[in-house]
């Protein structure tokens, strides 16, 4: 089924860079670092439900924001409902109609079908809960009303440029391309409501394919064995980050409408970094895409956002044990997200910082801008608190402090170090 995309439709369309805000200030991040549209969720409805999440008030805010910026604000519905959740459904449908939300993502038919009565025309995107993963699926979903599909992580490139190929034009296709993987098909996963009766399909994922497992027998009680070989047990169903920034020209070739990052759990330091690495190769690539060439350097720069092991996924055919992470469920954090700069004063050449973790006079930073994918290194000579008195070190959490810095900063810039365990 290898689709021949060399001459495809696709070669030379820019996709959209799609960030998740899990907060405002993220939501600020991604539009900063260049995504051309966002989502998020309502307090109900959507699948993260420890996310800071928002709620009306802040989604109309939210939405005047994105518009004022000419970008795109897509709010998150897509638990898997049950009867209790369709008392309020309408109102919430309306409201999110009524402020400008640009589309909604669902998986449920049944929210399906009360969108398309309560708001008809409402543009609608199939989440990656429905698990699309052909094309006749897909153009059944579009014949509902469905604008856009979210399609399963569990495809090839090939199986993608199959179903964009054999589907209307109208149709949009979405896929990850950037964050966590769930062990579980689309994210179908009954762990964590049987083990912690938080429903993962509901929002509330407690994570325990990331906890580390033994084997019990049951004769033996209390005797752990660990399943493979390693004192520490093991991390049978952690998967590798996904990461597809070395891969821009195939993905566009496939076909693929939207560029999505996982995420809605993470922080601005993490938003804006791979938004701004993302953002970086696409255009370089829109500059001229018959001689783009991928730059090894934005690789090394996802390398210093928090992340596990990087892997392609299904993008490539089925990975195999080499997607897992065996050892450890914890995360590679080669650099701390030290502060965010909210304003520059050009005539005492100063940086207003918000302060994100501790640092200190003598300390060696980098600078990362969302106008540039070039870096400043910064040494910090000397600091002032909000009433400029010197001080040498920053210990408290978002304390306001400034920075003298020969050169300006655009607001939204990020400080960051090496924690000392990484500096040789």
């Amino acid at each position: 089924m290898e689709i021949k995309t060399e001459t495809s439709k696709n070669l030379y369309r820019v996709p959209e860079l799609l960030a998740p805000a899990g907060n405002f200030e993220c939501l600020k991040a991604a539009f900063e670092y260049g995504a051309d549209a966002v989502y998020f969720a309502a307090k109900n409805y959507g699948l993260r439900a420890f996310a800071d999440n928002f709620d009306f008030g802040e989604i109309d805010i939210a939405v005047k924001y994105a518009h004022k910026l000419k970008k795109k604000a897509y709010v998150t519905m897509n638990v898997f409902a049950h009867n209790g959740d369709f008392e309020e459904l309408d109102e919430h449908i309306r409201f999110l109609s009524d402020v400008g939300v640009d589309a909604v993502i669902v998986s449920d038919p049944g929210i399906l079908s009360c969108i398309i009565g309560a708001k008809p025309g409402f543009d609608i995107h199939l989440s990656t809960q429905a698990n699309t993963t052909n094309w006749r699926s897909a153009a059944f979903w579009h014949s509902l009303g469905v604008k856009r599909i979210i399609l399963s992580r569990e495809l090839s490139l090939d199986e993608i440029g199959y179903i964009s190929e054999n589907t209307p034009k109208s149709l949009e296709i979405e896929c990850f391309v950037h964050g966590s993987m769930c062990v579980a098909y689309s994210g179908r996963c009954a762990l964590s409501n049987y083990l912690t009766d938080r429903d993962a399909n509901r929002g509330e994922c407690a994570q325990p394919c990331r906890w580390n497992y033994h084997l019990s027998e049951e004769n033996r009680p209390g005797e752990f064995m660990p399943i493979m070989e390693d004192e520490r047990g093991t991390y049978i169903l952690n998967s590798k980050d996904l990461c597809m920034i070395k891969h821009i020209k195939p993905l566009i070739k496939a076909g693929i409408s939207s560029f999505k990052i996982e995420g809605r759990m993470k922080g601005v330091y993490y938003v804006a970094s791979v938004v701004r690495a993302y953002r970086h190769e696409l255009d370089v690539y829109a500059h001229d895409p018959e001689k783009y060439c991928f730059s090894e350097s934005t690789f090394t720069e996802l390398e210093k956002v928090s992340h596990r092991s990087y892997t392609t996924g299904f993008y490539f055919g089925p990975p195999g044990s080499e997607a897992q992470v065996y050892e450890s469920s914890s995360y590679i954090r080669s650099y701390d997200f030290v502060g965010l700069v909210l304003a520059y004063n050009s005539n005492d050449k100063m940086m207003l910082v918000e302060q994100r973790n501790n640092f200190a006079v003598g300390d060696e930073l980098e600078i990362v801008s969302p106008k540039s994918i070039c870096l400043n290194q910064y040494t910090v000579k000397e600091m002032y608190d909000d009433s400029l008195n010197p001080i040498n070190v920053a210990p408290h959490a978002q304390q306001k402090l400034y920075l003298p810095l020969p050169f300006e900063v655009p607001h939204f810039s990020i400080l960051r170090k090496k924690p000392k365990c990484c500096i040789n």
